[in-house]
């Protein structure tokens, strides 16, 4: 199957997590709104979230906003519920059930850090420029960096702990959709605050390993040299602004 994904072509988003996963398997896949040929650009995402589009996909079914994935002919909405259905077909989660919820169960949570962090910058609303809500941000990141990304990091490295089978991934013995968000993570909370997790991260050896495992994958390794990976830039989730860290 050839899927199509769909996400803002400058940012890396929430759309970045199901690229990494589509990467790393290899698939098949275009990335719709980043393309310069006919049916493709930001207009026919746009289309497609109205309904008004001509692509064979169930139109009765719209996603609110992206990311979203095309497979076949059914349109899947949010992150995590995309990666739940790539997962057993692009071999990124165990067989059993169970070992499958578990691994929905950490994307979860690692969604709710992701929306943590993109709180720092709007702490406010999204609505509003950074610049509006600067007073908040200052102090919603004070809290953040303390207290937020350490009780989530700390929680990551008592799962790395605990598993079976290892700590080399979050659940099994082999990566999981779950190790290459939990790397995306990381990688953001690094260029959003540079100091504080180079003071921080000797408390989550286990995180670290995760991430340096998953950059060192052969696929992941291409992907992240490729112009596939777009740069992290202050209109993402994960921003730098310097001030935030002092």
């Amino acid at each position: 199957m050839r899927y199509e994904l769909y996400y803002w072509p400058e940012i890396q988003g929430r759309g970045e997590f199901i690229r990494l996963a589509l990467e790393a398997a290899g698939a098949d896949y275009v990335d719709v709104a980043r393309g310069s040929k006919k049916g493709q650009g930001v207009a026919a995402m746009m289309q497609l979230m109205q309904g008004q589009s001509r692509i064979a996909a169930d139109q009765t079914r719209l996603p609110l906003a992206p990311p979203f994935l095309k497979a076949g002919q059914e349109l899947i909405a949010q992150t995590a519920h995309i990666l739940d259905y790539l997962g057993p077909q692009l071999k990124l989660v165990p067989r059993d059930a169970a070992g499958r919820r578990y691994t929905q169960q950490l994307q979860l949570t690692l969604a709710d850090l992701v929306v943590e962090a993109h709180d720092t910058h709007h702490p406010i609303a999204s609505c509003l420029y950074y610049e509006e809500q600067k007073a908040a941000a200052r102090k919603r990141s004070k809290i953040f960096i303390a207290q937020r990304i350490p009780k989530f990091l700390d929680y990551f490295e008592q799962v790395l702990a605990r598993n079976p089978r290892g700590p080399a991934h979050l659940v099994g013995a082999s990566p999981t959709y779950a190790d290459l968000s939990l790397f995306q993570v990381v990688e953001g909370l690094r260029y959003a605050f540079p100091k504080s997790m180079k003071h921080g991260e000797k408390a989550w050896p286990r995180v670290a390993a995760v991430h340096d495992s998953v950059a060192a994958l052969p696929r992941i390794a291409a992907y992240l040299a490729s112009p596939r990976r777009i740069a992290f830039n202050q209109s993402g989730i994960f921003r730098r602004y310097p001030e935030l860290e002092r």
